[in-house]
Protein backbone atom coordinates (compact mmCIF):
# COMPACT_ATOMS: atom_id res chain seq x y z
CA UNK A 1 0.00 0.00 0.00
CA UNK A 2 1.05 3.68 -1.08
CA UNK A 3 1.47 6.45 1.33
CA UNK A 4 -1.99 8.32 0.89
CA UNK A 5 0.01 11.92 1.01
CA UNK A 6 2.97 11.40 -1.15
CA UNK A 7 2.02 8.12 -3.37
CA UNK A 8 5.67 7.56 -3.65
CA UNK A 9 6.51 5.48 -0.41
CA UNK A 10 5.43 2.41 0.57
CA UNK A 11 2.69 3.48 4.15
CA UNK A 12 4.29 1.99 7.42
CA UNK A 13 2.35 4.73 9.56
CA UNK A 14 -1.65 3.18 9.90
CA UNK A 15 -3.73 5.87 11.52
CA UNK A 16 -7.23 5.27 12.91
CA UNK A 17 -8.99 7.96 14.55
CA UNK A 18 -12.37 8.04 15.99
CA UNK A 19 -13.78 11.72 16.46
CA UNK A 20 -17.86 12.08 16.85
CA UNK A 21 -18.38 8.52 15.91
CA UNK A 22 -16.88 9.10 12.98
CA UNK A 23 -13.93 6.44 11.66
CA UNK A 24 -11.12 7.88 9.42
CA UNK A 25 -8.10 5.77 8.57
CA UNK A 26 -5.00 6.99 6.74
CA UNK A 27 -2.05 4.93 5.51
CA UNK A 28 0.93 7.22 5.50
CA UNK A 29 4.98 7.00 4.70
CA UNK A 30 6.71 7.38 8.27
CA UNK A 31 7.91 11.22 6.33
CA UNK A 32 4.62 12.05 5.70
CA UNK A 33 3.38 10.99 8.93
CA UNK A 34 5.86 13.09 10.53
CA UNK A 35 5.12 16.29 8.49
CA UNK A 36 1.45 16.14 9.64
CA UNK A 37 2.36 15.98 12.93
CA UNK A 38 0.91 12.56 13.40
CA UNK A 39 4.02 11.21 15.10
CA UNK A 40 4.35 14.08 17.63
CA UNK A 41 3.22 11.87 20.22
CA UNK A 42 6.22 9.72 20.52
CA UNK A 43 8.74 12.13 20.13
CA UNK A 44 12.04 10.57 19.38
CA UNK A 45 11.00 7.22 20.49
CA UNK A 46 11.63 3.99 18.38
CA UNK A 47 9.11 1.45 18.83
CA UNK A 48 9.88 -2.11 18.49
CA UNK A 49 7.62 -4.51 18.72
CA UNK A 50 10.05 -7.44 19.73
CA UNK A 51 10.97 -4.83 22.48
CA UNK A 52 7.75 -3.69 23.47
CA UNK A 53 6.71 -7.93 23.67
CA UNK A 54 9.94 -8.27 25.64
CA UNK A 55 8.89 -5.76 28.21
CA UNK A 56 5.65 -8.13 29.17
CA UNK A 57 7.89 -10.78 30.70
CA UNK A 58 9.22 -9.62 33.60
CA UNK A 59 11.23 -7.02 34.98
CA UNK A 60 14.68 -8.82 36.11
CA UNK A 61 16.15 -8.12 33.26
CA UNK A 62 16.11 -4.49 34.14
CA UNK A 63 17.09 -4.72 37.84
CA UNK A 64 20.02 -6.92 36.72
CA UNK A 65 18.73 -9.73 38.39
CA UNK A 66 19.63 -13.27 36.67
CA UNK A 67 18.00 -16.34 37.75
CA UNK A 68 19.16 -19.57 37.19
CA UNK A 69 17.32 -21.02 34.22
CA UNK A 70 14.12 -23.10 34.95
CA UNK A 71 13.63 -26.59 32.68
CA UNK A 72 11.10 -25.17 30.82
CA UNK A 73 13.56 -22.39 29.64
CA UNK A 74 16.16 -24.58 28.65
CA UNK A 75 13.89 -26.63 26.72
CA UNK A 76 14.30 -26.06 23.08
CA UNK A 77 11.76 -25.65 19.74
CA UNK A 78 12.59 -28.26 16.83
CA UNK A 79 13.76 -24.94 15.52
CA UNK A 80 16.45 -24.22 17.98
CA UNK A 81 14.74 -21.50 19.98
CA UNK A 82 14.89 -21.96 23.58
CA UNK A 83 12.01 -20.06 25.68
CA UNK A 84 15.11 -17.51 26.94
CA UNK A 85 15.49 -16.91 23.46
CA UNK A 86 11.82 -15.70 22.47
CA UNK A 87 11.75 -13.84 26.15
CA UNK A 88 15.18 -11.72 24.73
CA UNK A 89 14.09 -11.67 21.10
CA UNK A 90 9.99 -10.99 21.74
CA UNK A 91 9.23 -13.36 18.55
CA UNK A 92 9.34 -16.69 17.84
CA UNK A 93 11.58 -18.92 15.75
CA UNK A 94 8.70 -21.09 13.98
CA UNK A 95 5.09 -22.54 14.05
CA UNK A 96 6.60 -25.69 16.23
CA UNK A 97 7.62 -22.88 18.77
CA UNK A 98 3.47 -22.22 19.53
CA UNK A 99 2.92 -25.97 20.65
CA UNK A 100 6.78 -26.29 22.22
CA UNK A 101 6.29 -23.53 24.69
CA UNK A 102 2.28 -23.24 24.71
CA UNK A 103 2.21 -23.34 28.59
CA UNK A 104 4.31 -20.19 29.14
CA UNK A 105 3.20 -18.66 25.87
CA UNK A 106 -0.66 -18.55 27.00
CA UNK A 107 -0.51 -16.56 30.01
CA UNK A 108 1.62 -13.73 28.11
CA UNK A 109 -1.21 -13.65 25.36
CA UNK A 110 -3.72 -13.47 27.81
CA UNK A 111 -2.27 -10.59 28.89
CA UNK A 112 -2.12 -8.73 26.14
CA UNK A 113 -4.74 -9.40 24.36
CA UNK A 114 -7.31 -10.61 26.73
CA UNK A 115 -7.60 -14.38 25.62
CA UNK A 116 -5.14 -16.65 23.52
CA UNK A 117 -7.89 -17.20 20.04
CA UNK A 118 -7.21 -14.69 17.26
CA UNK A 119 -10.60 -12.69 17.26
CA UNK A 120 -9.45 -9.57 15.55
CA UNK A 121 -9.31 -8.50 12.18
CA UNK A 122 -9.22 -11.10 9.23
CA UNK A 123 -7.96 -10.15 6.00
CA UNK A 124 -11.70 -9.28 3.48
CA UNK A 125 -10.50 -12.24 1.58
CA UNK A 126 -11.04 -14.69 4.22
CA UNK A 127 -14.17 -12.80 6.19
CA UNK A 128 -16.75 -14.76 4.40
CA UNK A 129 -14.91 -18.23 5.09
CA UNK A 130 -14.24 -17.58 8.91
CA UNK A 131 -17.95 -16.04 9.02
CA UNK A 132 -19.05 -19.47 7.78
CA UNK A 133 -17.06 -21.45 9.95
CA UNK A 134 -18.53 -19.43 13.44
CA UNK A 135 -21.92 -19.67 12.08
CA UNK A 136 -21.45 -23.26 11.73
CA UNK A 137 -19.54 -23.88 14.92
CA UNK A 138 -22.47 -22.07 16.75
CA UNK A 139 -25.52 -24.42 15.15
CA UNK A 140 -23.56 -27.42 16.18
CA UNK A 141 -23.44 -26.36 19.61
CA UNK A 142 -27.09 -25.16 19.36
CA UNK A 143 -28.12 -28.94 17.51
CA UNK A 144 -26.32 -30.37 20.80
CA UNK A 145 -28.53 -28.77 23.15
CA UNK A 146 -31.13 -29.55 20.80
CA UNK A 147 -30.39 -32.80 21.10
CA UNK A 148 -29.93 -33.33 24.69
CA UNK A 149 -33.34 -31.76 25.11
CA UNK A 150 -34.76 -34.26 22.69
CA UNK A 151 -36.44 -31.53 20.34
CA UNK A 152 -35.53 -33.66 16.96
CA UNK A 153 -37.64 -31.18 14.50
CA UNK A 154 -35.78 -28.79 15.28
CA UNK A 155 -32.31 -31.02 15.51
CA UNK A 156 -33.24 -31.56 11.74
CA UNK A 157 -33.62 -28.31 10.84
CA UNK A 158 -30.48 -27.70 12.25
CA UNK A 159 -28.65 -30.22 10.78
CA UNK A 160 -29.87 -29.45 7.60
CA UNK A 161 -28.49 -25.52 7.83
CA UNK A 162 -25.40 -26.67 8.81
CA UNK A 163 -25.18 -29.20 5.99
CA UNK A 164 -26.03 -26.23 3.92
CA UNK A 165 -23.21 -23.99 5.06
CA UNK A 166 -20.75 -26.87 4.98
CA UNK A 167 -21.66 -27.28 1.12
CA UNK A 168 -21.66 -23.08 0.81
CA UNK A 169 -17.87 -22.96 2.84
CA UNK A 170 -16.62 -26.30 0.43
CA UNK A 171 -17.87 -24.24 -3.08
CA UNK A 172 -15.91 -20.83 -1.15
CA UNK A 173 -12.60 -22.72 -1.07
CA UNK A 174 -12.71 -24.12 -4.42
CA UNK A 175 -13.69 -20.59 -6.18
Amino acid sequence: MMCEECKKRPASVHLTKIVNNQKTEMHLCEQCAQERGELGFMGNIQINFPNLLSGFFDLDQHFNVEAPPTKEEQERCSCGLSFNDFRELGQLGCSSCYRTFGQQIDPILRRIHGHTRHTGKVPRKHEGKLSLQRKIQSLRQELNEVVSREEYEKAAQLRDEIHGLEKELGGEQNG
